[in-house]
């Protein structure tokens, strides 16, 4: 009886410990020590003690646990657990890093880490999280402290679906670590468990395909989406760029009038500033952004990425909503219209000048920075239409029928003459080609008549013809710096180069006639052809049998092929159907009409690298030819067709800004239809010709001002005056206002927004409830031991004690977690700090991949930057915190 009575009280004992544990988190640990760690380089210090006065407040300490990056531009991710299951707020971020280790931080929220244990490179193979990352904080750039507003917090935990904070750092220059030295940078997070009134959420506004061409003064970035959910009330802001960048610019635009968010260098220390007027963002209302770059000192394009080398355009937006309503993260990635942006203010187009002694460079940065002296003014950008120029038929040419056939291709020689390329008598049926592309209809012969027709552009007259007995089903022609002309014929499965003297005369020959294939020296049905006027390198597009862009010498010498481009490799979508080619002689490109994919495509000609695409819904789902002018700063026009399942979008011209993508003019004839658009060019005057295939004829469009047809400027606004600049810096650089304290805590969430309520359920009702029924358990069970086993309490206790002491040291330190308790924090009954090295994965490359098409390539790396949200505070604790009074809600504005 005795020793069954011994066993009952030790195990009575033993749960008693366990239930005192489960009712006060900090019982745990109080035996704890841990240090503020202040410096990020200083792995091995000794942890003190940290003292808890308010059961609902805690601090969670996350570091990197110690490392040593291998090579530059270095992404590494850990994961920690929110310490927690019950729904709690950051209130206070601290950071513990320095640029001179570490380039920038963010701090992410998510379901599931690619990892649990341990650190990961994220900025490769894997991201941070499997699920949708939240940005909650970003540092870089040695930035100043920020603070939330009293009664604001970024919830977590409970239903939230963030359960894992995942931290990932981005180390710039590896010759940083030559000492060998590991880091352990990090940040602090001050959490409470005191349900919030007001709900802080990150509004990231972001360009994702912008392109600085190299030597250029100003290129601008603009971001623009309408905004769709309940009132937020912005209280700070971040821009961010990397060394191209002179100002970002973010408003409010209601009703026409812009109002101002915020607006700073991206040079100077990256971290929140206060907005600069209080306003409200309502439903209907457009958010909208600039980021202007510079591309002097570049001798290649610069594009959107991840590394120092590549840019960004980040303008981050911290707001608050009411609890019941809030949605923690959003974001906005399309394109300005240029038509928003004309009438952005000047101040967004003038660069904030940095002293170098506040300059914040990227210190791996390849590229070298310009003193600020050097800076120069912003050029006044061209305009891309003359005011009220739209495109007009001229219903009066050609002055006599030119007699065609099918017309395939248009080209221009160099004294802008029009050639045209047509089939004559043969005509492209369903019984021209079998399933393999192996041409039908050899009996006909070659056709007869002159396929190859130089016309005057002004009346339409023909100059001279040639190519007879030669074609079986021309398609693309072009023409060289020599203008000699370059041809398809899809029948022979060839591309030619002719002398345009008449003669007919082959000057090179490339693919076997009637072989179609796949290799170097076939082609299958090639579509088109164009020529680099400086190098003479030839690209030909192949074409209705194969998905590729192949490039020659101009002896016809194989140089390279690639295929379809996309900003994500992983969901890269093959060229199906390449239809026409242009040739981009300023800015070194190749663009392609990917033609049943209704898209735009343009590549580097040098290397094929991808650089961009257009595609809009105005298309229809098809482009069959495209066009280049250089003048105006860059214009691409374009015709669509009808796709095989039918017509989805009228059959019109199109007149495209390069850089901003938009649509600034469509056209279509005024006393015919277009039937089947399959070519066109524009001369230097700004004339378009279209040939249509189906109505064997060539139309003929001219600017012609209308009332009802206005233009749109390229790229945006003109730029401003230099001299005032100081006013405006003067204005933008104030010392950053009181908001009540948020420490680092950097969490980058993915860009769905979350509309469904949260259940907000306190924690301490829950956990005193526990605390009771755990407790009333344990003095049922120490009752009957007593009365059972009296005599033998002494040796009971001992071994209890010991038992106890010891489960309570193993749970301790299980998985090298660390959690700090302290006075202003959150969570009542909440773990307070847990330190230790865990793993996620989540980042802006997933984010895009699951947006609007956009992929990964490009992105994973950027992760990291997509939400350099930076909130910095002295390391000490404020008692600030302790008190939360909600913000006042900003009136109604206009």
């Amino acid at each position: 009886m005795g020793a069954l009575g011994c066993t009952v009280l030790m195990f009575a004992l033993f749960f008693q410990c366990h239930s005192r544990s489960v009712q006060d988190p900090m019982f745990r640990f109080k035996r704890f020590q841990a240090d503020a760690w202040s410096d990020p380089n200083d792995c091995s210090r000794t942890r003190q003690p940290f003292v808890l006065s308010n059961p609902y407040n805690f601090s969670l300490d996350i570091r990197i646990p110690g490392v040593i990056p291998t090579e530059s531009d270095s992404y590494y991710c850990m994961a920690v657990p929110v310490p927690t299951s019950q729904e709690a707020y950051i209130v206070d971020f601290v950071p513990h890093a320095t640029m001179d280790t570490a380039h920038h931080m963010i701090l992410y929220g998510c379901q599931t880490p690619y990892a649990t244990q341990g650190y990961w490179d994220c900025g490769k193979e894997l991201g941070t999280c499997r699920d949708q990352a939240k940005i909650m904080y970003a540092w870089a750039r040695n930035a100043p402290p920020t603070k939330l507003p009293k009664d604001v917090g970024f919830k977590v935990g409970g239903n939230t679906r963030v359960n894992y904070f995942v931290l990932q750092i981005h180390y710039g220059d590896v010759k940083n670590f030559r000492d060998h030295h590991r880091d352990c940078s990090g940040l602090t997070l001050r959490m409470t468990s005191k349900r919030q009134p007001f709900i802080a959420g990150i509004y990231l506004m972001m360009s994702v395909d912008t392109v600085i061409p190299p030597g250029k003064k100003v290129t601008n970035a603009d971001i623009a989406c309408t905004y769709p959910s309940s009132p937020m009330y912005p209280f700070a802001f971040r821009t961010h760029t990397h060394s191209l960048g002179k100002v970002v610019s973010g408003y409010r635009v209601r009703n026409g009038q812009w109002t101002q968010i915020g607006r700073q260098s991206p040079l100077l220390p990256q971290a929140f500033y206060p907005v600069t007027n209080t306003i409200d963002v309502r439903n209907g209302d457009i958010l909208a952004a600039r980021c202007v770059f510079t591309g002097e000192g570049r001798t290649t394009i610069t594009q959107i990425g991840g590394t120092s080398n590549d840019e960004m355009c980040n303008f981050y937006i911290m707001y608050y909503m009411d609890n019941t309503r809030a949605v923690p993260y959003m974001n906005c990635g399309d394109d300005g219209s240029s038509e928003l942006f004309r009438n952005i203010p000047s101040e967004a187009n003038i660069p904030i000048p940095v002293s170098p002694d506040h300059m914040m460079s990227m210190k791996h940065e390849s590229a070298p920075q310009k003193d600020v002296v050097e800076l120069q003014e912003p050029k006044r950008e061209e305009e891309v239409l003359d005011q009220g120029a739209h495109l007009v038929e001229v219903s009066d040419w050609p002055e006599a029928d030119l007699k065609l056939g099918q017309v395939s291709g248009l080209a221009l020689n160099s004294d802008g003459d029009l050639i045209i390329f047509h089939r004559g008598d043969h005509t492209w049926g369903m019984n021209s080609f079998d399933f393999n592309g192996v041409y039908q209809q050899k009996d006909l012969g070659p056709i007869q008549q002159s396929t190859i027709m130089v016309v005057d552009p002004v009346k339409g007259k023909v100059l001279k013809a040639s190519g007879r007995n030669m074609f079986y089903m021309p398609h693309g022609i072009t023409t060289d710096k020599d203008d000699n002309y370059w041809l398809t014929d899809v029948a022979l499965h060839q591309v030619f180069k002719l002398s345009s003297d008449g003669k007919d005369r082959p000057l090179l020959v490339l693919g076997e006639a009637f072989e179609p294939g796949s290799d170097k020296t076939h082609f299958c049905q090639p579509t088109d052809v164009t020529v680099d006027p400086v190098t003479g390198n030839v690209y030909v597009s192949d074409g209705y049998c194969n998905s590729r862009i192949l490039k020659f010498s101009p002896e016809g010498k194989y140089i390279s092929h690639w295929g379809a481009g996309s900003s994500d490799r992983k969901r890269r979508a093959s060229f199906l159907i390449p239809h026409s080619l242009t040739f981009l002689p300023d800015k070194r490109e190749l663009c392609v009409a990917d033609r049943d994919h209704g898209r735009i495509q343009c590549f580097m000609a040098d290397t094929g690298e991808f650089v961009k695409e257009i595609k809009k819904e105005q298309f229809g789902g098809e482009v069959f030819a495209i066009a280049y002018s250089p003048a105006q700063g860059g214009l691409i026009y374009a015709v669509n067709g009808v796709p095989p399942d039918g017509q989805v979008a009228p059959l019109q011209g199109f007149v495209i800004n390069y850089s901003t993508k938009e649509i600034l003019d469509s056209f279509s004839p005024d006393t015919q239809e277009f039937k089947l658009p399959h070519d066109i060019v524009v001369t230097a005057d700004g004339s378009v010709f279209v040939g249509d295939a189906a109505s064997d004829s060539v139309i003929k469009f001219v600017q012609s001002a209308k009332a009802e047809h206005r233009s749109v400027k390229k790229g945006g606004i003109e730029v401003q005056e230099i001299e005032e600049t100081e006013t405006f810096v003067q204005a933008d650089l104030r010392p950053i206002a009181k908001l009540p304290a948020q420490r680092p805590v950097a969490a980058v969430q993915k860009m769905q927004e979350p509309s469904q309520k949260q259940l907000q359920q306190p924690a301490a009702p829950e956990e005193k409830q526990t605390s009771e029924t755990a407790a009333n358990q344990s003095a049922q069970g120490m009752s009957t031991a007593i009365i059972t086993t009296l005599l033998l309490v002494p040796l009971v206790l001992v071994i209890a004690a010991g038992v106890c002491i010891r489960w309570r040291r193993g749970r301790m330190y299980t998985d090298d977690c660390q959690v700090k308790l302290e006075p202003s924090g959150s969570a009542g009954g909440i773990l307070g700090k847990i330190r230790g090295k865990a793993a996620g994965s989540l980042n802006l490359g997933n984010f895009f991949a699951s947006h609007k098409g956009y992929t990964r390539q490009g992105f994973d790396r950027l992760s990291t930057e997509g939400s350099d949200l930076e909130k910095d505070e002295e390391d000490g604790t404020d008692s600030e915190n302790e008190e939360y009074s909600a913000p006042p809600v900003p009136g109604p504005s206009s």
